[in-house]
């Protein structure tokens, strides 16, 4: 079932490649099936998978090997992290393909790649071989660089560029920290269920550091965090739309995501020895990235720095979680759940914020704040998608971002309570420059240009109903999604 849900996709890829000619809409509708497809192999997974406390850790196994004598294979399996996150991809690729193309040259080039971003993302959420996850993460690289530079803005294949060079150094560092983590091992293997088992690097300090030194820094340049995140902002400004939507609300992901199925669950140790410094940064993280924000003119800067805000607040609850604290397990894994929920309820939030910022593009063809004002009274509709999309970004009660936010901060304040007090500047600052975009946006007098906006077609009413829908269900009635994070996070950091 997994294998497929990652298969499919790439199949569908390949069937565009060999069909050149066909039209647009073609092209999209069989985008739009592989992914709906996939999507639906994992809906049965999550109505199949077993959240009691004494289910196995993972779960819908499946193995073939590749090459025994270095212990490789292709193992997949999901708990319930990697399902949440999986289904929260396959919604947004799914959204983003259906969303209209804003250079509309080369549509079957197009959907091709976003099928095979979406086979290699959801290959790394899903896979359990640790080279697999490696391989699975560079690929991921390859498909964000031509969807950027070939459909990009003016200037894309520059910023596509600098975002290849900064990922792929930090991939090179992960590779050496896998090198040395799987060398820690005798037999070697690179099945991650064995090193989670074996924590290899217990009692190692030098080594263990060194070696977690290269997981988080080529992760923290994918989350990315402060001061490594300076290729995220032109990437943003100068992709399509749907492409930043798949970039804030999936590629980040992988490096928080890495963070919690490497360095925590291999090493917890040496990420206990160093929770403070990768709080910190996280702090660094969370403030830097609001304050940045709210001086930004750009729509599309502004947003892509609040990723790093939001970023910091999950890296801040991994590291709270990890910490060495006797008695605070229920704490810690609040803030664990609560992280993964932010990167959930991220993806689906900055996701939409995107596709309306495309929206806005597409319409005007500039992104400069001082361009607009007055929108509410000629695009009703996209007045209400942004408003409820920036009212849950800045964690709004009854909205799926302060579900994982008060999460994070309620278990952090036990573990680091200073951090955590600094830390809530961050959504004042927040609240501060979503409220600021609105008013400058859709408020106030309509500007002479934009006399004849339009307002969402309905395709584009649909897509960002069906994220939004989401983000409300979150926010209202949670215990669905917490219940599926929850007994993954619990064992995480009970084990």
């Amino acid at each position: 079932m997994l294998t497929l849900a990652i298969l499919i996709p790439m199949l569908g890829a390949l069937a565009l490649v060999v069909s050149p000619r066909l039209g647009h809409q073609a092209a999209r509708a069989v985008a739009v099936g592989a992914s709906v497809v996939s999507f639906a192999l994992l809906l049965i997974v999550w109505i199949g998978i077993d959240t009691a406390p004494s289910a196995p850790d993972f779960q819908f196994l499946a193995e073939v090997p590749w090459i025994p004598s270095l212990g490789i294979a292709w193992r997949v399996g999901v708990d319930g992290m990697s399902l949440a996150l999986s289904l929260m991809s396959g919604v947004l690729f799914i959204s983003s393909i259906s969303w209209p193309m804003e250079n509309p040259e080369r549509p079957v080039s197009y959907y091709a790649w976003f099928l095979f971003l979406e086979s290699v993302s959801l290959g790394l959420f899903l896979v359990l071989d640790l080279l697999l996850f490696y391989v699975f993460f560079d690929l991921s690289l390859v498909g964000m660089f031509f969807l950027i530079g070939r459909w990009g803005h003016d200037g894309a294949q520059r910023a596509a560029l600098k975002f290849f060079i900064y990922t792929l150094a930090g991939s090179l560092a992960i590779l050496l920290a896998i090198i040395g983590l799987v060398l820690s091992v005798d037999p070697i293997t690179f099945d991650m269920r064995s090193l989670i088992a074996a924590q290899p690097l217990a009692g190692h300090d030098l080594r263990g550091g060194l070696i977690l030194l290269g997981f988080m820094l080529g992760f923290a340049i994918k989350t990315p965090l402060f001061p490594v995140h300076t290729w995220l902002p032109p990437a943003h400004v100068k992709a399509p739309g749907p492409v930043s939507a798949i970039l804030a609300g999936v590629l980040l992901k992988m490096g928080t995501y890495g963070m919690i199925r490497i360095p925590l669950q291999m090493m917890r140790e040496s990420f206990a020895a160093y929770a403070l410094p990768i709080a910190l940064f996280a702090l660094a993280s969370i403030l830097w990235g609001a304050i940045v924000a709210l001086g930004q003119t750009n729509l599309k800067r502004r947003i892509a720095y609040t990723s790093v805000n939001h970023m910091g607040y999950t890296v801040l609850g991994i590291a709270a979680a990890g910490a060495l604290l006797s008695g605070a397990e229920k704490a810690q894994s609040l803030a664990l759940t609560g992280a993964v929920v932010e990167m959930v309820a991220h993806g689906l939030i900055t996701g939409a914020l995107f596709l309306i910022a495309g929206g806005i593009w597409a319409r005007s063809q500039t992104y400069e704040l001082d361009a607009f004002g007055g929108l509410a009274k000629v695009a009703p509709k996209l007045t209400v998608a942004a408003v409820i999309a920036a009212f849950a970004s800045l964690g709004l009660p009854g909205l799926a971002g302060f579900v994982a936010e008060v999460q994070i901060f309620v278990g952090t304040f036990a573990v680091f309570p200073v951090i955590a007090a600094i830390g809530l500047l961050g959504i004042l600052i927040t609240a501060a420059l979503f409220l600021r975009l609105l008013q400058q946006v859709f408020f106030g007098d309509l500007a002479s240009a934009r006399a004849g906006f339009p307002d969402l077609s309905r395709r584009e009413s649909v897509v960002l109903s069906v994220l939004l829908a989401l983000v409300v269900v979150i926010g209202i009635y949670p215990r669905w999604l917490l219940d599926l994070i929850g007994s993954t996070t619990r064992a995480i950091v009970g084990g």
